[in-house]
């Protein structure tokens, strides 16, 4: 017979291989994957978008995952993120409903994953004289995207590429564009012999290369949602409200719509054969959405141009362009709206401006805004770049919108129907006057009861107003070269980087739109910044003051050694001796200051540290025995109540 200590060993092994075997048997399936999020933002949750998206998948979707993971030369910044890149996918794979596979490779050298990775175009980056690998291939069915580095620094928008990638490869065909313009943005031919045709607009060049561009006229017959991926109105000028009863109802079916107005259009007036500097009229210079703006609970000013002092740009010849705004990332509220969040400026050419009116029952965030300084001006002026407008913008003390989002549910900009119905039965109304009365007016009655139009939305809708249209023009969006008659261009600002964003994210996944990117799991250590922040506010003007007079010693020497250097005996005077020995003085001082005040500060960061680390180290330990005295006594008592 055993004795006791020999079982009670037995019985402890016991336990520690059934507590082992139980988590290795629970992690093989999907719910020992999963967890409880406790952080701050949900840093380890993927979206609601992102689980939409997964849990709609009809076709099986594979992402081949190469990470370099036996380097000894991989960065710790870089080996931490692979770490959450795992974690991530994993979470993908759980909520696809096995729709989702991934694959993990690590390409080293000689072997079929580096094969693989050069074929999926993902050929690794040079750190440390080491080529390391750091990227995704989404693929499904015959589509592919790459993602050829995860870059560390871009975390926050990890999960957006990712979603976008498998909405994008799970989509059969290019999203279609339908577009609306009054101007050529396709180009033309030449209007005479011997004369150059017209180029497309190199922004329209660009969208050709991700979708499939649909040119519908400002007089289309319908507008299909079920075709028309996204509705671009670019420079609506002079729409109609039979054309603007269409845009309603492809809207209140469900669709997207990002229209791009303005209040005075450069572009228009050179493309029209115009001169906005003489004030030649070319083509229409101001487009607006009279009918649906109103319904939408918005107002654009179009009547004249918004200036604004704080983000007025300096033009060639030291000209101020006040209504040529700058606007900066600090002007871009939504900090983590995907559209905005990484574009460094956006230039506006005498835009206009938006504001909300009235309350149209939906969501409406501002994307871009102006300055509470800004105020509208003449828009030939500005043209002209009157320097009488320097002083004579008027601000209303309010921040304007340049670029806004509207989502949800609206109701239509036409109550009483489709206009073109409406003649229809007016001119149906008048024949009652000279043929049969009676038979007419039931005409007109079936006509005006078969009217089908849509009073509300039966899917949510998503708006998008840009109060620019010269932004995306050539001129003032590009750098552009001919080198032996090719075109090249380049970005000459986040104008272009705009347009496509927006495009990018509203013909998506209708998941993806609106979403946000995820918050950084790398947090600050902000009260340590803020210590550090205020040595720096009281040691600052001391290190300044003391590197004034260093400065001022410093010229005075180098003039005494000028004067040496001609030819001059160099002697100091007793004045000088003194200077610079209260000079030598001070800057003891100021060193010895300095010092004290560092090491106070490291004293400070090594309490805090040491706070922390007992607070790690100890709390937790410590809630889990008070917790199980508790039950212990709880036990007791219930025994001896017995």
């Amino acid at each position: 017979m055993k004795s006791p200590i020999s079982r009670a060993a037995l019985g402890i092994a016991a336990l520690v291989a059934i507590a082992i075997l139980a988590n290795w048997l629970i992690s093989l399936t999907p719910l020992g994957n999963r967890g409880a999020d406790f952080t701050e933002n949900k840093i380890h949750t993927l979206s609601d978008g992102t689980k939409s998206i997964l849990g709609e998948l009809d076709t099986p979707v594979v992402i081949r995952y190469y990470a370099s993971r036996n380097s000894d030369y991989m960065p710790e910044q870089v080996t931490l993120h692979i770490r959450r890149v795992d974690d991530l996918l994993k979470e993908y794979s759980n909520l696809s409903n096995g729709k989702l596979r991934i694959e993990n490779l690590d390409p080293e050298p000689d072997t079929d994953a580096e094969d693989s990775a050069n074929l999926d175009g993902i050929s690794g980056q040079q750190i440390n004289g080491d080529n390391l690998f750091l990227g995704l291939a989404v693929s499904a069915l015959d589509k592919k995207v790459v993602l050829p580095f995860l870059d560390p620094n871009e975390e926050t928008m990890l999960e957006y590429q990712i979603s976008k990638a498998i909405a994008e490869v799970t989509t059969p065909v290019k999203p279609v564009i339908g577009v609306m313009s009054a101007l050529d943005l396709a180009g033309s031919p030449a209007m005479m012999p011997g004369q150059p045709p017209q180029q497309s607009w190199v922004i329209y060049q660009q969208l050709q290369q991700s979708f499939d561009l649909k040119d519908l006229g400002m007089t289309p017959e319908k507008i299909d949602p079920d075709e028309i991926k996204v509705l671009l109105l670019f420079h609506p000028a002079g729409i109609s409200k039979e054309t603007e009863y269409l845009v309603d109802q492809y809207l209140l079916n469900g669709g997207t719509v990002v229209a791009c107005l303005d209040a005075y259009s450069v572009a228009a007036q050179m493309v029209g054969g115009g001169n906005p500097m003489t004030g030649q009229q070319g083509a229409p210079a101001t487009s607006t959405l009279p009918t649906l703006l109103q319904a939408w609970g918005m107002k654009f000013e179009s009547n004249e141009v918004l200036a604004d002092p704080v983000n007025a740009t300096m033009l060639g010849g030291n000209r101020n362009g006040i209504a040529v705004l700058s606007i900066p990332q600090r002007d871009m509220p939504q900090k983590d709206n995907i559209i905005t969040n990484a574009l460094g400026s956006v230039t506006l050419y005498l835009p206009g401006a938006f504001k909300k009116e009235g309350n149209p029952g939906v969501s409406i965030n501002t994307l871009m805004r102006s300055s509470n300084r800004a105020g509208f001006v003449d828009s030939l002026k500005a043209s002209r770049l009157d320097p009488s407008l320097d002083t004579s913008v008027r601000p209303e003390g309010i921040a304007f919108d340049l670029l806004t989002h509207l989502s949800g549910k609206f109701k239509t900009a036409f109550p009483e129907g489709d206009p073109r119905a409406k003649e229809e039965a007016e001119a149906s109304d008048e024949a009652t006057t000279a043929g049969n009365e009676d038979s007419d007016k039931e005409t007109s009655a079936d006509k005006k009861t078969s009217d089908a139009s849509l009073k509300e939305a039966v899917k949510d809708g998503n708006v998008f107003l840009v109060a620019d249209v010269d932004a995306f023009y050539d001129r003032f969006a590009y750098t552009v070269q001919n080198f032996g008659g090719v075109q090249m261009a380049t970005p000459a600002n986040g104008n272009a980087t705009l347009l496509l964003n927006l495009l990018d994210q509203a013909t998506g996944s209708k998941y993806l739109i609106g979403s946000r990117s995820r918050a950084a799991t790398r947090r600050p250590f902000t009260v340590v910044q803020e210590m550090e922040a205020e040595f720096n506010k009281q040691v600052g003007s001391k290190i300044q003051e003391f590197q004034v007079k260093m400065d001022e010693a410093q010229a005075k020497l180098q003039e005494l050694q000028a004067q040496k250097a001609q030819g001059t005996e160099l002697y100091l005077s007793p004045e000088q001796e003194a200077e610079i020995k209260k000079f030598r003085e001070q800057q003891v001082e100021y060193s010895r200051l300095i010092r004290e005040q560092q090491k106070d500060l490291r004293r400070q960061k090594d309490k805090l540290a040491g706070n922390i680390t007992l607070l790690n180290v100890a709390a937790m330990p410590t809630l889990v025995v008070l917790f199980g005295l508790g039950l212990y006594l709880k036990r007791r008592s219930s025994t001896r109540a017995r």
